[in-house]
């Protein structure tokens, strides 16, 4: 899907917003997409390199549906190339290069099966980029839809209009990966960039596609103020109300001599966020925490964690019990 030939032979992808041009037998940056004979092929499809069941939360989504399980699968693969990947294991596998083992094959009728076997209230595309597998996801998501099971994708947003407008019939939910707000560290670390990650927030947010965001805060990279400043004024400028997951990074990859987030700098962010006016501002991967929903209105805890685990929610037809403030998400 998505892609056209050009008299030259050359066939132009738009899946992501690379808009990589392949000549035959070659391979898009992604690794796992290839021109045979004047027609891209994914290597992709079926191809599962990892399936668990999954709290809804760990996606993380904490306005989506709490409490319930979400069945979640990765092919081999990747659009980015991030240095401090925290699933480099897999995420960086790829055909062109011949590392692409480890997969076992699942259609996506099985996928269907396996999430209602685990009573599984969605689908999540996740561990690696749901947008270079697609055809893949595509064909899942109208299955699940079907079978009334939401469908998430847990993603770098670095995609284009176009995939995103075939998908979001069938695309109930995403976590955006907001990982910089300078293009020169998404070129220099990421080899994407900026535009595309934001035009694809708007665009999911136009299209009523749920939207959570994830900042993974790193020492010396992207925890300045300014820097967290400028991620929390764009969310607030799309909606003072999507949530903003500030979490902490521990050295990995290629980023091993990378101090890990302290959580001063979690707090920090989280204060940043809420002077920009967020309303719901999260701080993950700290141990012992365990981020409460409140009202915004009204300070009243509406869903109380335990890790994972959630012990309460009282939030009623979508607002508080206690006042009444209107609570965005999905919560039935």
């Amino acid at each position: 899907m998505l892609y056209k030939k050009s008299p030259n032979g050359i066939i132009e992808c738009f899946l992501c917003a690379h808009f990589c041009k392949i000549a035959d037998g070659k391979f898009g940056f992604c690794g796992v997409r290839q021109q045979k004979e004047g027609k891209l092929y994914t290597h992709a499809y079926g191809e599962v390199i990892a399936s668990h069941v999954d709290p809804v939360e760990k996606k993380p989504l904490y306005h989506f549906l709490p409490g319930s399980l979400s069945y979640s699968i990765a092919t081999r693969g990747c659009n980015f190339k991030c240095g401090f990947c925290q699933n480099w294991q897999i995420s960086q596998l790829a055909v062109k290069s011949g590392t692409g083992g480890g997969s076992c094959e699942l259609k996506p009728e099985e996928v269907v099966r396996e999430a209602r076997k685990n009573k599984c209230k969605s689908i999540s595309y996740t561990y690696t980029e749901p947008t270079i597998f697609f055809e893949y996801a595509y064909d899942t998501s109208r299955l699940a839809k079907k079978e009334g099971i939401y469908n998430i994708f847990v993603t770098n947003g670095f995609m284009t209009k176009q995939m995103l407008e075939a998908a979001h019939p069938f695309l109930d939910a995403a976590n955006v990966d907001l990982k910089t707000f300078s293009d020169e560290t998404y070129k220099k670390v990421c080899h994407g960039r900026l535009q595309p990650v934001l035009d694809s927030i708007k665009l999911m947010h136009k299209l009523n596609i749920w939207v959570e965001i994830t900042t993974l805060v790193i020492p010396g990279m992207n925890d300045s103020d300014a820097e967290l400043s400028k991620i929390a004024d764009f969310i607030a400028s799309v909606d003072t109300e999507i949530p903003w997951h500030v979490s902490g990074f521990h050295p990995d990859y290629k980023f091993v001599d990378a101090a890990p987030t302290p959580v001063s700098a979690l707090k920090k962010a989280e204060a940043i966020g809420k002077k920009a006016g967020l309303h719901h501002v999260y701080m993950g991967n700290v141990w012992g925490e365990s981020p409460q929903t409140l009202c915004y209105g009204c300070k009243e805890v509406l869903v109380k964690r335990s890790g994972y685990i959630i012990e309460k929610n009282s939030i009623e037809s979508g607002k508080c019990p206690k006042c009444g403030k209107l609570i965005k998400g999905v919560w039935q």
